[in-house]
């Protein structure tokens, strides 16, 4: 059992506390032990199922893993359940601190930034059907995990709405795209086709629907995970941040508070909560980005009939900043999109109004409606748009699996499972580890797509606010 207790925002002590200025790209650490977020996933997950307690003393191991996410933790069950290996996880603070207690919990068949039509124009169209199909296989393999994990999911699809009329020549063009080279079978819908069959969204000027779309509780989830992998002798440390890295005659002598754990392979899966100091080859290779998240208070059945709703499906919108949103079993809305460049900045304001705006415009009803749980997080952006699950260098037994850029919900769990089958050596004749997101380590910041240098990393959050005020111009002016 742990012995740190579940602790919330406002309950623990002064130093595990929650921190809401905490910023990965300043901070030497995440913290020690700190309290989650004030999330709805959180308030609403029940109790955190049991952990093996922070470390105590020096710990000999095969293989750590570093991240109690949902990245993390598929990792840890699939090297006990296929390779026969109780790995060691550790946990900076609490189980599933991060991303998994934090995210949309929209389940896509996608992961990275980029849509497939861009997938085509990177890589030619014969790479980015072999990805689609590696993709499509990790949103089944996801897909049978939520109807094995009790996680409130609902399989209804995808709705992308166009958040402007101009916006809908984009959607059929990515319609044709996806239902055309890759065998899917999306459709465009009308306004009226929304409000019949999905919800009031008023800002919508029509949407594509695809059918792969599972909306889950993160953190129950992750939880599900968590049990199994223990079940199977893995051992989960919280409060273990990882404060020192030496490699010693090929062995990873990780510090934490409590000890130094040893181990001949270490697995890398902190996703958007990657400090600067971890290690060499992660520094200045992820961009993390904040992004905002509200659920309201439990909506009337006069609200919910007022706002149309029909279903759990979840929505995103066209904007480049996107919204993303559903209504959650037990009537409430969930609303996210973009924040504060800076973690100094989080706490402003203006970026819950952001929301608060975004909620009266899609569904006037709620105007004003009170907000119950309002936090945000740090999302793992990679400089090329894509994720890594990859050993970056072959000279080292490191590997690591990041770069989700916002679409980690689904594809995290596959990520896992592949980054097992790396760590144990079972890649070498997979032709599917040829694929762009499994070829090569994380690049460093770019200046327009064309010069790449770690020089340019103290520059990079000066282009994020510029980009910001441009994404802003073009999708609502």
């Amino acid at each position: 059992m742990s012995s740190l207790p579940f602790t919330a925002a406002g309950d623990a002590p002064a130093e595990r506390r929650y921190d809401p200025r905490y910023d990965p790209l300043v901070a030497p650490d995440p913290g020690a032990g700190r309290a989650y977020a004030p999330t709805w996933w959180v308030a609403s997950a029940g109790t955190p199922p049991a952990d093996d307690g922070p470390v105590r003393g020096d710990v000999d191991a095969d293989v750590v893993v570093i991240g109690a996410g949902a990245t993390g933790m598929s990792t840890a069950l699939y090297l006990a359940q296929e390779h026969g290996i109780a790995a060691v996880v550790l946990e900076a603070n609490q189980s599933s601190w991060g991303c998994s207690s934090r995210s949309g919990g929209q389940g896509q068949n996608a992961s990275g930034r980029l849509k497939r039509s861009q997938w085509i124009a990177r890589w030619g169209l014969d790479t980015a059907r072999a990805l689609d199909r590696e993709i499509r296989t990790g949103f089944e393999n996801f897909a049978g995990l939520t109807r094995e994990i009790d996680c409130d999911a609902y399989d209804g699809g995808h709705l992308y709405v166009a958040h402007r009329p101009e916006k809908m020549d984009y959607l059929r063009a990515e319609s044709r795209v996806m239902n055309e080279q890759f065998g899917y079978r999306t459709r465009m819908l009308t306004p009226g086709q929304i409000h019949e069959e999905f919800c009031g969204e008023r800002e919508a000027a029509g949407a594509m629907w695809e059918e792969h779309g599972i909306g889950i509780h993160p953190l129950k989830f992750t939880f599900g995970l968590l049990r199994r992998a223990r079940a199977l002798g893995v051992k989960v440390h919280p409060a273990s941040p990882v404060q020192g890295w030496e490699t010693i005659a090929g062995v990873h002598h990780l510090r934490t508070p409590g000890g130094t754990v040893r181990a001949r392979r270490v697995a890398v899966c902190t996703g958007g909560y990657t400090g600067q100091q971890l290690h060499p080859l992660l520094r200045n290779k992820i961009m993390p980005i904040l992004s905002n998240s509200v659920v309201t208070r439990e909506l009337t059945a006069a609200e919910m009939a007022a706002c149309g709703v029909r279903n759990e499906t979840f929505l995103t919108d066209t904007r480049t900043l996107r919204f993303y949103y559903r209504f959650l079993r037990g009537n409430r809305l969930q609303l996210g999109s973009r924040s504060a460049v800076t973690g100094a900045d989080a706490e402003a304001p203006e970026h819950l109004k952001l929301l608060t705006d975004a909620i009266a415009r899609k569904f006037p009803p709620l105007a004003g409606i009170q907000i119950d749980h309002s936090w945000w997080g740090w999302v793992d952006v990679s400089h090329d748009m894509m994720p890594r699950i990859t050993r970056p260098d072959p000279a080292q037994t490191i590997w690591y699996a990041v770069g989700y850029g916002g679409n980690g919900v689904s594809f995290s769990t596959w990520a896992g499972k592949r980054l097992a089958q790396r760590v144990t050596g079972q890649d070498a004749e997979r032709a599917v580890f040829s694929l762009p997101i499994y070829d090569g380590p994380l690049e460093y910041p770019n200046a327009f797509g064309v010069v790449r240098s770690p020089l340019l990393a103290p520059f990079r959050r000066i282009g994020q606010r510029a980009l910001y005020k441009w994404y802003w111009l073009r999708d609502e002016k």
